[in-house]
Protein backbone atom coordinates (compact mmCIF):
# COMPACT_ATOMS: atom_id res chain seq x y z
CA UNK A 1 0.00 0.00 0.00
CA UNK A 2 2.48 2.52 0.99
CA UNK A 3 4.36 1.39 -2.98
CA UNK A 4 0.73 2.46 -4.06
CA UNK A 5 0.78 6.15 -2.44
CA UNK A 6 3.66 6.82 -3.78
CA UNK A 7 3.08 6.03 -7.58
CA UNK A 8 0.03 8.64 -6.48
CA UNK A 9 2.19 11.29 -5.44
CA UNK A 10 4.67 10.75 -8.42
CA UNK A 11 1.88 10.05 -10.60
CA UNK A 12 0.44 13.60 -9.59
CA UNK A 13 3.65 15.58 -10.14
CA UNK A 14 4.24 13.91 -13.36
CA UNK A 15 0.72 16.04 -14.78
CA UNK A 16 1.66 19.12 -13.90
CA UNK A 17 4.90 19.23 -16.22
CA UNK A 18 2.16 19.56 -19.08
CA UNK A 19 1.02 22.83 -18.18
CA UNK A 20 -0.95 25.12 -21.08
CA UNK A 21 2.03 26.35 -23.17
CA UNK A 22 1.15 29.99 -23.47
CA UNK A 23 0.77 30.47 -19.70
CA UNK A 24 2.46 33.95 -19.22
CA UNK A 25 2.51 35.86 -15.90
CA UNK A 26 -0.01 37.38 -14.22
CA UNK A 27 -0.14 41.27 -15.22
CA UNK A 28 0.20 44.26 -12.76
CA UNK A 29 1.91 42.21 -9.27
CA UNK A 30 5.15 44.60 -9.52
CA UNK A 31 7.58 42.17 -7.87
CA UNK A 32 9.20 39.24 -9.49
CA UNK A 33 9.76 35.76 -8.40
CA UNK A 34 12.53 33.26 -8.85
CA UNK A 35 12.78 30.04 -7.87
CA UNK A 36 15.46 28.33 -5.36
CA UNK A 37 18.94 27.13 -6.35
CA UNK A 38 19.02 24.22 -8.88
CA UNK A 39 16.21 25.64 -11.28
CA UNK A 40 12.71 24.76 -10.83
CA UNK A 41 12.60 20.50 -12.17
CA UNK A 42 14.87 19.62 -9.63
CA UNK A 43 13.38 21.85 -6.70
CA UNK A 44 9.89 19.88 -7.54
CA UNK A 45 11.60 16.44 -7.89
CA UNK A 46 12.60 17.27 -4.79
CA UNK A 47 9.89 18.39 -3.05
CA UNK A 48 7.75 15.51 -4.32
CA UNK A 49 10.25 12.53 -3.09
CA UNK A 50 10.53 14.61 0.27
CA UNK A 51 6.65 14.08 0.72
CA UNK A 52 7.05 10.47 -0.57
CA UNK A 53 9.59 9.44 1.58
CA UNK A 54 7.33 10.82 4.84
CA UNK A 55 4.35 8.96 3.20
CA UNK A 56 6.55 5.80 3.48
CA UNK A 57 7.30 6.01 7.13
CA UNK A 58 3.74 7.67 7.99
CA UNK A 59 1.95 4.50 5.91
CA UNK A 60 4.90 2.08 8.26
CA UNK A 61 3.18 3.60 11.68
CA UNK A 62 5.42 6.65 12.28
CA UNK A 63 1.87 8.75 11.90
CA UNK A 64 -0.79 8.74 11.89
CA UNK A 65 -3.49 9.46 8.66
CA UNK A 66 -5.09 12.91 9.20
CA UNK A 67 -7.00 15.58 7.26
CA UNK A 68 -5.09 17.28 4.32
CA UNK A 69 -6.91 20.85 4.59
CA UNK A 70 -4.98 23.78 4.63
CA UNK A 71 -7.06 26.10 5.71
CA UNK A 72 -8.10 24.08 9.61
CA UNK A 73 -5.92 24.32 12.53
CA UNK A 74 -8.14 21.86 13.87
CA UNK A 75 -9.30 18.98 11.59
CA UNK A 76 -10.87 15.81 12.62
CA UNK A 77 -7.83 12.59 12.46
CA UNK A 78 -6.57 10.35 14.88
CA UNK A 79 -4.53 11.44 17.12
CA UNK A 80 -0.51 11.67 16.61
CA UNK A 81 1.26 8.77 17.71
CA UNK A 82 4.07 10.93 19.38
CA UNK A 83 1.91 12.97 21.45
CA UNK A 84 0.14 10.22 22.93
CA UNK A 85 3.12 8.66 23.97
CA UNK A 86 3.92 10.83 26.73
CA UNK A 87 7.33 12.45 27.92
CA UNK A 88 8.95 14.41 26.03
CA UNK A 89 7.59 17.14 23.20
CA UNK A 90 5.10 15.89 21.09
CA UNK A 91 4.93 16.15 17.00
CA UNK A 92 3.43 15.67 13.19
CA UNK A 93 4.31 15.49 10.49
CA UNK A 94 1.49 15.98 7.76
CA UNK A 95 1.27 16.48 3.21
CA UNK A 96 -0.61 17.26 0.38
CA UNK A 97 -0.83 17.42 -3.02
CA UNK A 98 -3.79 18.45 -5.13
CA UNK A 99 -3.76 18.90 -9.16
CA UNK A 100 -6.42 20.79 -10.55
CA UNK A 101 -7.59 20.56 -14.35
CA UNK A 102 -10.59 23.16 -15.49
CA UNK A 103 -11.61 24.54 -18.82
CA UNK A 104 -14.57 26.64 -20.45
CA UNK A 105 -15.28 25.59 -24.29
CA UNK A 106 -15.93 29.78 -24.59
CA UNK A 107 -19.08 31.91 -24.10
CA UNK A 108 -20.66 34.90 -25.96
CA UNK A 109 -19.41 38.44 -25.12
CA UNK A 110 -20.34 41.62 -26.37
CA UNK A 111 -16.89 43.14 -25.82
CA UNK A 112 -13.40 42.63 -23.86
CA UNK A 113 -11.42 44.19 -21.72
CA UNK A 114 -8.01 44.06 -19.28
CA UNK A 115 -8.95 42.14 -16.96
CA UNK A 116 -11.91 39.87 -19.01
CA UNK A 117 -12.04 36.16 -18.57
CA UNK A 118 -11.43 34.71 -22.46
CA UNK A 119 -14.35 34.28 -24.59
CA UNK A 120 -12.31 31.94 -27.01
CA UNK A 121 -11.99 29.40 -24.32
CA UNK A 122 -9.20 27.30 -22.59
CA UNK A 123 -8.00 24.71 -20.32
CA UNK A 124 -5.71 25.41 -17.30
CA UNK A 125 -4.01 23.41 -14.64
CA UNK A 126 -2.83 24.27 -11.16
CA UNK A 127 -0.68 21.91 -8.51
CA UNK A 128 -0.13 22.66 -4.71
CA UNK A 129 2.02 20.67 -2.74
CA UNK A 130 2.13 20.80 1.25
CA UNK A 131 4.40 19.47 3.46
CA UNK A 132 3.22 20.34 7.56
CA UNK A 133 5.34 20.07 10.35
CA UNK A 134 3.63 20.52 13.94
CA UNK A 135 6.53 20.67 17.27
CA UNK A 136 5.88 20.96 20.80
CA UNK A 137 7.69 23.52 22.21
CA UNK A 138 6.30 23.59 25.87
CA UNK A 139 2.92 22.60 27.72
CA UNK A 140 0.42 24.43 25.45
CA UNK A 141 2.94 25.92 23.39
CA UNK A 142 3.66 24.60 19.67
CA UNK A 143 5.59 25.93 16.63
CA UNK A 144 4.06 24.95 13.02
CA UNK A 145 5.88 25.25 9.70
CA UNK A 146 4.22 24.78 6.29
CA UNK A 147 6.20 24.27 2.68
CA UNK A 148 4.03 25.59 -0.13
CA UNK A 149 4.78 24.49 -3.84
CA UNK A 150 2.54 25.51 -6.40
CA UNK A 151 2.48 26.16 -9.81
CA UNK A 152 0.38 26.59 -12.53
CA UNK A 153 -2.54 29.11 -13.54
CA UNK A 154 -6.40 29.81 -13.05
CA UNK A 155 -8.45 30.18 -15.86
CA UNK A 156 -7.38 33.63 -18.02
CA UNK A 157 -4.99 33.65 -15.50
CA UNK A 158 -7.82 34.29 -12.28
CA UNK A 159 -9.25 37.25 -14.02
CA UNK A 160 -12.80 37.95 -14.85
CA UNK A 161 -14.91 36.18 -12.36
CA UNK A 162 -15.27 37.36 -8.67
CA UNK A 163 -15.89 33.55 -7.35
CA UNK A 164 -13.61 32.23 -8.67
CA UNK A 165 -13.94 28.80 -9.91
CA UNK A 166 -10.70 26.97 -8.61
CA UNK A 167 -9.20 27.61 -5.25
CA UNK A 168 -5.99 26.81 -5.43
CA UNK A 169 -5.58 29.47 -8.56
CA UNK A 170 -3.85 32.21 -6.80
CA UNK A 171 -3.54 35.76 -8.03
CA UNK A 172 0.47 35.09 -8.52
CA UNK A 173 0.46 32.21 -11.53
CA UNK A 174 3.42 30.71 -12.74
CA UNK A 175 4.81 28.39 -15.30
CA UNK A 176 7.32 27.27 -12.97
CA UNK A 177 7.18 25.48 -9.55
CA UNK A 178 7.83 28.08 -6.66
CA UNK A 179 8.06 27.46 -3.15
CA UNK A 180 7.38 29.80 0.04
CA UNK A 181 6.58 28.74 3.86
CA UNK A 182 3.26 29.71 3.81
CA UNK A 183 2.94 28.99 8.07
CA UNK A 184 5.75 29.81 10.21
CA UNK A 185 3.50 30.34 13.67
CA UNK A 186 3.77 29.65 17.23
CA UNK A 187 0.83 28.90 19.07
CA UNK A 188 0.08 28.73 22.97
CA UNK A 189 -2.71 27.56 24.91
CA UNK A 190 -3.69 29.20 28.07
CA UNK A 191 -5.88 26.70 30.40
CA UNK A 192 -8.21 28.59 32.22
CA UNK A 193 -9.90 25.19 34.53
CA UNK A 194 -12.73 23.30 34.74
CA UNK A 195 -13.75 21.08 31.68
CA UNK A 196 -11.32 19.25 29.91
CA UNK A 197 -11.38 18.10 26.07
CA UNK A 198 -9.29 16.12 23.56
CA UNK A 199 -8.05 18.86 20.45
CA UNK A 200 -7.34 16.08 17.54
CA UNK A 201 -4.29 15.88 15.45
CA UNK A 202 -4.47 17.93 12.08
CA UNK A 203 -1.83 19.99 9.53
CA UNK A 204 -1.78 22.94 12.17
CA UNK A 205 -2.45 21.41 15.10
CA UNK A 206 -0.75 18.66 17.60
CA UNK A 207 -3.56 16.05 19.38
CA UNK A 208 -3.54 17.36 23.11
CA UNK A 209 -6.02 17.65 26.04
CA UNK A 210 -6.31 21.06 26.61
CA UNK A 211 -9.32 22.95 29.02
CA UNK A 212 -12.91 23.84 27.28
CA UNK A 213 -12.40 27.14 28.84
CA UNK A 214 -9.04 28.77 27.29
CA UNK A 215 -7.02 31.68 25.93
CA UNK A 216 -5.56 30.55 22.53
CA UNK A 217 -2.83 33.22 20.96
CA UNK A 218 -1.45 32.46 17.30
CA UNK A 219 1.35 35.14 16.16
CA UNK A 220 3.72 34.42 12.85
CA UNK A 221 3.26 33.92 8.93
CA UNK A 222 -0.40 32.55 8.36
CA UNK A 223 -3.99 33.26 6.66
CA UNK A 224 -6.69 34.91 8.60
CA UNK A 225 -9.15 31.95 7.19
CA UNK A 226 -7.46 29.71 9.43
CA UNK A 227 -9.15 31.15 12.26
CA UNK A 228 -12.18 33.38 11.04
CA UNK A 229 -15.24 32.01 9.08
CA UNK A 230 -14.85 28.84 9.41
CA UNK A 231 -17.48 26.23 8.19
CA UNK A 232 -17.83 22.64 8.37
CA UNK A 233 -19.28 21.82 4.83
CA UNK A 234 -17.62 24.81 2.86
CA UNK A 235 -14.16 25.43 3.26
CA UNK A 236 -11.44 23.46 2.04
CA UNK A 237 -11.19 23.99 -1.82
CA UNK A 238 -9.14 20.37 -1.60
CA UNK A 239 -11.97 18.61 -0.33
CA UNK A 240 -14.95 20.59 -0.74
CA UNK A 241 -16.32 22.99 -3.17
CA UNK A 242 -13.72 24.53 -5.39
CA UNK A 243 -15.34 27.59 -5.76
CA UNK A 244 -13.82 30.73 -3.65
CA UNK A 245 -17.33 31.63 -2.89
CA UNK A 246 -17.43 28.77 -1.02
CA UNK A 247 -14.32 28.44 0.96
CA UNK A 248 -14.86 32.05 2.87
CA UNK A 249 -16.62 35.19 2.48
CA UNK A 250 -16.38 36.85 -0.71
CA UNK A 251 -16.90 40.15 0.02
CA UNK A 252 -13.90 39.96 2.86
CA UNK A 253 -11.30 41.62 1.41
CA UNK A 254 -9.23 39.45 3.92
CA UNK A 255 -5.58 40.97 4.35
CA UNK A 256 -2.97 38.75 2.35
CA UNK A 257 -0.56 39.07 -0.06
CA UNK A 258 -0.93 37.35 -4.14
CA UNK A 259 -0.57 33.77 -2.20
CA UNK A 260 -3.05 33.85 0.38
CA UNK A 261 -0.79 34.50 3.43
CA UNK A 262 0.35 37.44 5.80
CA UNK A 263 2.16 37.77 9.57
CA UNK A 264 -0.39 38.67 12.56
CA UNK A 265 -1.13 38.06 15.64
CA UNK A 266 -5.09 36.24 16.73
CA UNK A 267 -6.63 35.85 20.19
CA UNK A 268 -9.39 32.77 20.68
CA UNK A 269 -11.47 32.83 23.78
CA UNK A 270 -12.99 29.52 23.74
CA UNK A 271 -16.19 28.10 26.12
CA UNK A 272 -18.42 25.72 26.25
CA UNK A 273 -20.93 27.10 23.97
CA UNK A 274 -19.28 29.73 22.26
CA UNK A 275 -15.44 31.17 21.31
CA UNK A 276 -14.24 35.05 20.85
CA UNK A 277 -11.71 35.46 18.09
CA UNK A 278 -9.97 38.43 16.78
CA UNK A 279 -6.88 39.50 15.41
CA UNK A 280 -4.42 41.95 13.30
CA UNK A 281 -2.31 41.45 10.43
CA UNK A 282 -0.10 42.81 7.93
CA UNK A 283 -1.46 43.81 4.29
CA UNK A 284 0.85 44.72 2.04
CA UNK A 285 2.07 48.18 0.53
CA UNK A 286 1.08 47.61 -2.79
CA UNK A 287 -2.45 46.31 -4.69
CA UNK A 288 -2.56 42.62 -4.88
CA UNK A 289 1.04 42.50 -3.96
CA UNK A 290 3.57 41.12 -1.56
CA UNK A 291 5.12 41.95 1.90
CA UNK A 292 8.19 42.62 3.17
CA UNK A 293 7.81 39.56 5.13
CA UNK A 294 7.96 37.54 1.83
CA UNK A 295 11.30 38.33 1.17
CA UNK A 296 12.68 36.01 3.52
CA UNK A 297 10.13 33.12 2.89
CA UNK A 298 9.34 33.22 -0.61
CA UNK A 299 12.96 34.51 -2.30
CA UNK A 300 11.55 37.48 -3.64
CA UNK A 301 13.23 40.43 -5.21
CA UNK A 302 10.18 42.59 -4.41
CA UNK A 303 7.93 43.29 -1.79
CA UNK A 304 7.01 45.81 0.26
CA UNK A 305 4.70 46.56 3.25
CA UNK A 306 2.68 49.59 4.48
CA UNK A 307 2.93 52.15 6.94
CA UNK A 308 2.86 49.92 10.01
CA UNK A 309 0.35 52.00 11.53
CA UNK A 310 -1.37 53.11 8.49
CA UNK A 311 -1.64 49.78 6.47
CA UNK A 312 -3.40 46.35 8.15
CA UNK A 313 -6.36 44.36 8.80
CA UNK A 314 -8.07 43.48 11.82
CA UNK A 315 -10.99 41.20 12.36
CA UNK A 316 -13.67 40.54 15.12
CA UNK A 317 -16.02 37.45 14.81
CA UNK A 318 -18.07 35.21 17.61
CA UNK A 319 -19.53 31.80 17.59
CA UNK A 320 -22.40 30.33 18.71
CA UNK A 321 -22.55 26.73 18.95
CA UNK A 322 -25.91 24.65 19.49
CA UNK A 323 -28.20 21.82 18.85
CA UNK A 324 -27.65 18.42 20.17
CA UNK A 325 -24.56 15.63 19.32
CA UNK A 326 -27.12 14.75 16.23
CA UNK A 327 -27.96 17.94 14.89
CA UNK A 328 -24.72 20.49 16.19
CA UNK A 329 -25.39 23.79 14.62
CA UNK A 330 -23.47 27.38 14.63
CA UNK A 331 -23.51 30.43 13.56
CA UNK A 332 -20.25 33.30 13.30
CA UNK A 333 -20.87 36.94 13.01
CA UNK A 334 -17.87 38.46 11.45
CA UNK A 335 -16.81 42.05 11.27
CA UNK A 336 -13.35 43.33 9.69
CA UNK A 337 -11.42 46.54 8.67
CA UNK A 338 -8.94 47.04 6.88
CA UNK A 339 -6.70 50.42 6.18
CA UNK A 340 -4.71 50.64 3.33
CA UNK A 341 -3.04 53.50 0.31
CA UNK A 342 -6.10 52.37 -2.11
CA UNK A 343 -7.84 54.25 -4.62
CA UNK A 344 -10.89 55.82 -3.79
CA UNK A 345 -13.94 54.62 -6.71
CA UNK A 346 -15.55 57.76 -6.53
CA UNK A 347 -12.80 59.90 -6.81
CA UNK A 348 -11.11 57.56 -9.39
CA UNK A 349 -14.19 57.71 -11.96
CA UNK A 350 -13.71 61.42 -12.26
CA UNK A 351 -10.74 60.91 -13.23
CA UNK A 352 -11.45 58.26 -15.54
CA UNK A 353 -14.59 59.99 -17.06
CA UNK A 354 -12.79 63.86 -17.42
CA UNK A 355 -9.21 62.10 -18.94
CA UNK A 356 -10.18 58.56 -20.36
CA UNK A 357 -8.51 55.10 -19.34
CA UNK A 358 -5.09 56.12 -19.46
CA UNK A 359 -5.90 58.80 -16.42
CA UNK A 360 -3.33 59.11 -13.86
CA UNK A 361 -5.66 57.69 -10.92
CA UNK A 362 -3.07 58.71 -8.19
CA UNK A 363 -4.53 61.35 -7.03
CA UNK A 364 -7.71 59.52 -6.27
CA UNK A 365 -4.90 57.45 -3.83
CA UNK A 366 -5.21 57.87 -0.22
CA UNK A 367 -5.10 55.59 3.07
CA UNK A 368 -8.83 54.68 3.59
CA UNK A 369 -10.46 52.15 5.35
CA UNK A 370 -12.66 49.21 4.09
CA UNK A 371 -15.08 47.77 6.87
CA UNK A 372 -17.62 45.02 6.75
CA UNK A 373 -20.12 42.34 8.34
CA UNK A 374 -20.37 38.54 7.60
CA UNK A 375 -22.85 36.01 8.72
CA UNK A 376 -21.61 32.27 9.10
CA UNK A 377 -24.23 29.55 9.34
CA UNK A 378 -24.03 25.69 9.29
CA UNK A 379 -26.44 23.19 10.58
CA UNK A 380 -26.99 19.05 10.06
CA UNK A 381 -30.14 18.36 8.86
CA UNK A 382 -29.90 14.92 9.27
CA UNK A 383 -27.32 12.14 9.83
CA UNK A 384 -25.12 12.67 6.63
CA UNK A 385 -26.75 15.76 5.58
CA UNK A 386 -25.04 19.21 5.91
CA UNK A 387 -26.33 23.03 5.15
CA UNK A 388 -24.54 26.37 5.11
CA UNK A 389 -24.93 29.88 4.12
CA UNK A 390 -23.06 33.02 4.39
CA UNK A 391 -23.87 36.51 4.42
CA UNK A 392 -21.63 39.41 3.55
CA UNK A 393 -21.15 42.93 2.80
CA UNK A 394 -18.57 45.90 2.92
CA UNK A 395 -18.74 49.67 2.37
CA UNK A 396 -17.45 49.59 -1.21
CA UNK A 397 -16.02 52.88 -1.66
CA UNK A 398 -12.70 51.58 -2.30
CA UNK A 399 -11.01 49.60 -4.17
CA UNK A 400 -9.97 45.65 -3.89
CA UNK A 401 -6.70 45.30 -1.88
CA UNK A 402 -6.06 41.76 -1.47
CA UNK A 403 -9.09 38.85 -2.29
CA UNK A 404 -12.09 40.00 -4.26
CA UNK A 405 -13.77 43.23 -5.49
CA UNK A 406 -17.40 42.06 -4.14
CA UNK A 407 -19.08 44.45 -2.17
CA UNK A 408 -21.82 42.15 -1.14
CA UNK A 409 -22.86 38.21 -1.13
CA UNK A 410 -25.07 35.55 -0.08
CA UNK A 411 -24.19 31.94 -0.91
CA UNK A 412 -26.44 28.93 0.61
CA UNK A 413 -25.80 24.87 -0.08
CA UNK A 414 -25.79 21.59 1.32
CA UNK A 415 -22.90 18.94 1.37
CA UNK A 416 -24.06 15.04 1.58
CA UNK A 417 -22.00 12.09 3.07
CA UNK A 418 -21.81 8.73 0.90
CA UNK A 419 -22.69 7.36 4.12
CA UNK A 420 -26.33 7.98 3.23
CA UNK A 421 -25.39 5.18 -0.33
CA UNK A 422 -23.17 2.92 1.62
CA UNK A 423 -20.48 5.26 0.26
CA UNK A 424 -19.00 6.60 3.70
CA UNK A 425 -16.03 7.73 1.88
CA UNK A 426 -17.54 9.97 -0.99
CA UNK A 427 -18.93 13.21 -0.83
CA UNK A 428 -21.31 15.57 -2.90
CA UNK A 429 -22.12 19.20 -2.54
CA UNK A 430 -24.18 21.36 -4.87
CA UNK A 431 -24.06 25.14 -3.77
CA UNK A 432 -25.24 28.50 -5.28
CA UNK A 433 -23.53 31.93 -5.09
CA UNK A 434 -24.21 35.59 -5.52
CA UNK A 435 -22.57 38.81 -5.28
CA UNK A 436 -22.35 42.58 -6.55
CA UNK A 437 -20.74 46.02 -6.52
CA UNK A 438 -21.41 49.26 -5.02
CA UNK A 439 -22.89 52.12 -6.65
CA UNK A 440 -19.29 53.57 -6.84
CA UNK A 441 -17.78 50.24 -7.98
CA UNK A 442 -20.02 50.38 -11.05
CA UNK A 443 -19.24 53.67 -11.51
CA UNK A 444 -15.79 53.11 -11.72
CA UNK A 445 -16.13 50.12 -14.07
CA UNK A 446 -17.96 51.66 -16.22
CA UNK A 447 -15.64 54.61 -16.69
CA UNK A 448 -13.07 51.81 -18.22
CA UNK A 449 -11.55 51.50 -13.92
CA UNK A 450 -9.81 47.89 -13.23
CA UNK A 451 -9.48 46.17 -10.42
CA UNK A 452 -8.20 43.08 -8.73
CA UNK A 453 -10.77 40.65 -10.64
CA UNK A 454 -12.62 42.70 -12.82
CA UNK A 455 -12.58 45.28 -15.40
CA UNK A 456 -14.10 44.62 -18.88
CA UNK A 457 -13.68 48.17 -20.13
CA UNK A 458 -17.06 49.44 -19.73
CA UNK A 459 -19.70 47.72 -17.67
CA UNK A 460 -23.38 46.96 -18.03
CA UNK A 461 -24.10 45.96 -14.22
CA UNK A 462 -25.59 42.49 -13.87
CA UNK A 463 -24.98 40.55 -9.84
CA UNK A 464 -22.59 37.83 -10.75
CA UNK A 465 -24.04 33.97 -10.16
CA UNK A 466 -22.96 30.76 -9.36
CA UNK A 467 -24.20 27.04 -8.86
CA UNK A 468 -21.17 24.89 -8.02
CA UNK A 469 -22.21 21.09 -7.81
CA UNK A 470 -18.79 18.33 -6.85
CA UNK A 471 -18.58 14.68 -6.73
CA UNK A 472 -15.71 13.53 -4.20
CA UNK A 473 -14.77 9.12 -4.17
CA UNK A 474 -11.55 7.70 -3.64
CA UNK A 475 -9.12 5.72 -6.15
CA UNK A 476 -6.67 4.87 -3.89
CA UNK A 477 -5.03 5.14 -0.42
CA UNK A 478 -5.77 8.66 0.63
CA UNK A 479 -6.30 9.64 -3.05
CA UNK A 480 -9.59 11.57 -3.75
CA UNK A 481 -11.14 12.34 -8.03
CA UNK A 482 -13.29 14.86 -7.83
CA UNK A 483 -15.39 15.74 -10.74
CA UNK A 484 -16.68 19.87 -10.48
CA UNK A 485 -19.01 21.90 -12.67
CA UNK A 486 -20.00 25.37 -12.16
CA UNK A 487 -22.44 27.61 -14.00
CA UNK A 488 -20.84 31.11 -14.06
CA UNK A 489 -23.86 34.07 -14.92
CA UNK A 490 -22.82 37.84 -15.37
CA UNK A 491 -19.29 37.14 -14.98
CA UNK A 492 -17.41 39.81 -13.12
CA UNK A 493 -20.48 41.71 -12.84
CA UNK A 494 -21.07 42.06 -16.26
CA UNK A 495 -24.74 41.32 -18.54
CA UNK A 496 -23.18 41.78 -22.06
CA UNK A 497 -20.32 38.60 -21.12
CA UNK A 498 -20.94 34.66 -20.19
CA UNK A 499 -22.52 32.77 -19.13
CA UNK A 500 -20.04 30.74 -18.53
CA UNK A 501 -19.81 26.66 -17.96
CA UNK A 502 -16.68 25.76 -16.19
CA UNK A 503 -15.60 21.92 -15.94
CA UNK A 504 -13.24 20.62 -14.52
CA UNK A 505 -11.51 17.41 -12.23
CA UNK A 506 -9.27 17.55 -8.73
CA UNK A 507 -6.91 14.98 -7.62
CA UNK A 508 -6.00 15.48 -4.50
CA UNK A 509 -3.95 13.22 -2.15
CA UNK A 510 -3.29 13.64 1.46
CA UNK A 511 -2.22 11.91 5.04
Amino acid sequence: MAHMTVHGVMRIARGSWALVKQSRPRRGIGVAVFPVQLESGVLKLAFVFALAGVALYGQAGGVANGNGTRQSTISSAAPDASSQAGGGPGWNVHAQVTETLQGDPGFPAAYSGTNSLNSNGEIQQTLTSDLYLGVRLWSGGELHVDGLLWQGYGLSHTEGIEAFPNGDAYKLGTTIPHFMFAHLLIREAIGLGGKKERVSDGPLALASEQDVSRLTLTIGRLSPTDMFDHNAYAQDAHTQFSNWAMQTNLAWDFPSDSVGYTTGIAAELNQTNWTLRTGWFQTPGTKNGFTADDLALMFLRGGSSGKFFDSWGSAVEIERRYGSAARPGAIRLLSWMDKADMIGYREAAALLESSGPDANLSPARAYRAKYGFGVNLEQRLAPHVGAFSRLGWNNGQAEGWMYTDANWTASLGVSVSGAAWHRPNDSAGFAFAASGASASAQQFLKAGGVDILDGDGTLTYGSEKVTEAYYSFPVGRNVYATPDFEFVSNPAFNRSRGPVPVAGVRLHWQF
